[in-house]
């Protein structure tokens, strides 16, 4: 078996069963030199600066050397036969090939995927294999400041031309909302490009959504007048004059981006197989969530092991959907009957109709609980209650069930199985690496301290870190300590993005509130206010005006609601943000205090 070097990701060995992360050092920095120039040689004085910086030690030569031994003994240790470091006079060299290096696999894939002849949906196919070898946050164990700027940047840029081929791609052949899928997220990371701005504004456009197309489009040109002076290109002037006019952006008819060949019609008889969720951009973190979560749906690899259900829960904006939809993303070829995320609520946190989601479900993921069919993975998003769901449990078969909810759906659990993984805030670890997979390394390592402030600001919570990261993102020349300053000012304003309702703290809290009775509801919003975020039942109790047994019992319901933790027999504790919304002036409102 050919041993793989990933580096589009944290730098890492494997074997196709166990991954190696390798911990951040000077041979790793070694390593991620050699491998970025493949099939080259390396000089020596590159390699000493990639690894010690500008400021290198006098014995950084003699250094180096005891850095490639470390490496010969780690291939050794890992059985690494086929990519040895050669020593070659000038310095040095690490030949790989596409099967034994992530990075020169998807670099054939972006070269050859037009060239097959085999048509758009081909193309796409194989793009969409090339993106999906990039895994995490890229280099995050390679501590090389030069690295980072001079090397991560190139790399980052080669995926985003493949993005954008993609996207392009998606248009062409209609499937506009698998292209706002890429977008969204993908616009947001780099405002500045007016490529992808193109792209979302004509997909809001063709799926009928001509205000918000119109609102991106004024939200961009704000953004370059402000930021660099100047007025949308030729081209998005004449897509929003199109937009306007109403003209039809059909792939026949797209003035914008060149048309491709039209895609063939399906056999009457194919059955379309989902191909989402994609990637999370930016994921970072929930090692183990993420490991445990992958080998119980992804172990069983046939039908006879029977159906897996899965219930990711948590507070509001905590990531459940980002963990169930990265790992659907990793599990992808374990289930080739297809994968598909189905949102449970509407826009507004509705929750929507059984016979729709399951009407849904059928048409998107046919293979799904049907007998004989290749195994399937539906992730059913932001669960309500149990009986939305228990519609869409298969009874039989292999197929696999992801659901997210922010209660606990203990009575799901009790009916059809599973295991449960509840979800708290980031470890301070983990927050860092998020703000540096946003931020870049560069960036956050200048500030250790200040990094750890604007988390701390944020109580650790992955949606507000999100939205921090992506205030800052747009202030490039905003030093760390002026932005936690901001947010630590009036972190709940700050936290939200005015350009997508969705990036809201305070939208996702009153949106939890909003699902609850209004007396459970009042009680959050009195024990939130409390002088302390942690108490027990018999404060609770005092503070509601109850017998200490129905305080209990309410605070329970709020844990089941993902708006407190812990509790019996500990103290029950609120979240930081919980607790900033709960007084008056965060939430907006006030409402008497009821007996519930």
């Amino acid at each position: 078996m050919t041993v793989r070097f990933q580096l589009l990701g944290p730098l890492s060995i494997t074997d196709g069963t166990d991954t190696v992360v390798l911990q951040p050092s000077k041979p790793t920095n070694l390593l991620a030199a050699l491998l970025l120039r493949s099939g080259t040689i390396v000089s020596a004085g590159y390699l000493q600066r990639m690894v010690w910086g500008d400021e290198q030690p006098v014995t950084a030569r003699a250094s180096l050397q005891t850095c490639v031994l470390r490496l010969r003994r780690l291939f050794a240790r890992h059985a690494v036969l086929g990519t040895p470091i050669e020593a070659v006079p000038g310095g040095y060299r690490i030949s790989a090939d596409a099967r034994s290096l992530d990075l020169v696999d998807f670099r054939e894939r972006a070269r050859t995927a037009a060239a097959t002849g085999a048509g758009p949906e081909a193309e796409l196919a194989v793009l969409r294999g090339a993106l999906g070898l990039w895994q995490g946050s890229l280099l995050a164990n390679v501590r090389s400041e030069l690295m980072h700027r001079d090397e991560v940047p190139r790399l980052l840029e080669e995926r985003l031309r493949v993005v954008e081929r993609v996207c392009d791609l998606y248009l062409a052949l209609g499937h506009c909302g698998q292209a706002l899928v890429e977008l969204w997220g993908i616009t947001r990371a780099h405002p500045g490009h007016g490529r992808f701005r193109e792209q979302l504004i004509e997909a809001l456009y063709r799926t009928g959504r001509q205000t918000e197309a119109l609102a991106e489009y004024r939200r961009f040109k704000g953004f370059l007048l402000e930021s660099l002076g100047v007025d949308p290109s030729p081209g998005l002037q004449k897509l929003e004059l199109a937009i306007l006019r109403g003209d039809d952006l059909g792939p026949e008819a797209r003035p914008v981006i060149a048309a491709l060949p039209a895609a063939p019609e399906p056999e009457p008889e194919a059955a379309p197989v989902s191909e989402g969720p994609p990637p999370v951009p930016w994921f970072t973190g929930r090692e183990a969530e993420v490991a445990a979560l992958a080998q119980r749906l992804g172990g069983a690899a046939d039908v006879s092991a029977g159906p897996v259900t899965e219930l990711v829960c948590g507070a509001p904006g905590i990531g459940k959907t980002a963990l169930a939809q990265q790992v659907a993303h990793l599990l992808r070829d374990r289930f080739p009957g297809g994968r598909l995320l189905l949102r449970m609520t509407d826009a507004d946190g509705v929750p929507r109709p059984p016979a729709e989601t399951a009407a849904e479900a059928a048409a998107l993921l046919p293979a799904f609980g049907r007998e004989g069919s290749p195994r399937a993975l539906l992730v059913l998003d932001d669960v309500t209650d149990a009986e939305q769901a228990r519609p869409l449990l298969p009874a039989t078969g292999g197929d696999a069930v992801v659901v997210t909810s922010r209660l606990g759906l203990a009575g799901l659990v009790a009916t059809h199985g599973g295991r449960v993984q509840r979800l708290d805030a980031f470890t301070p670890r983990e927050s860092a690496d998020l703000l540096g997979a946003v931020l870049g390394a560069e960036r956050v390592a200048a500030g250790a301290g200040e990094t750890a402030a604007l988390a701390a600001a944020c109580g650790h919570h992955p949606l507000a870190l999100v939205i921090a990261a992506a205030r800052l993102l747009t202030r490039p020349a905003l030093g760390l300590a002026d932005g936690v300053r901001w947010i630590a000012a009036d972190p709940l304003s700050r936290l939200a993005l005015n350009d997508d309702p969705r990036m809201s703290v305070p939208r996702v809290l009153r949106g939890a509130l909003d699902r609850l009775d209004p007396a459970l509801a009042d009680a959050f919003l009195a024990v939130g206010g409390l002088p302390s975020a942690r108490f027990g039942p018999a404060d609770a109790a005092r503070l509601l005006g109850l017998p200490e047994a129905e305080a209990d019992r309410l605070m329970e319901r709020l844990v089941d609601a993902g708006l407190l933790e812990d509790g019996p027999p500990g103290p029950y504790r609120v979240h930081g943000l919980l607790r900033l919304y709960a007084r008056p002036a965060g939430h907006g409102r006030f409402r008497p205090r009821q007996k519930v």
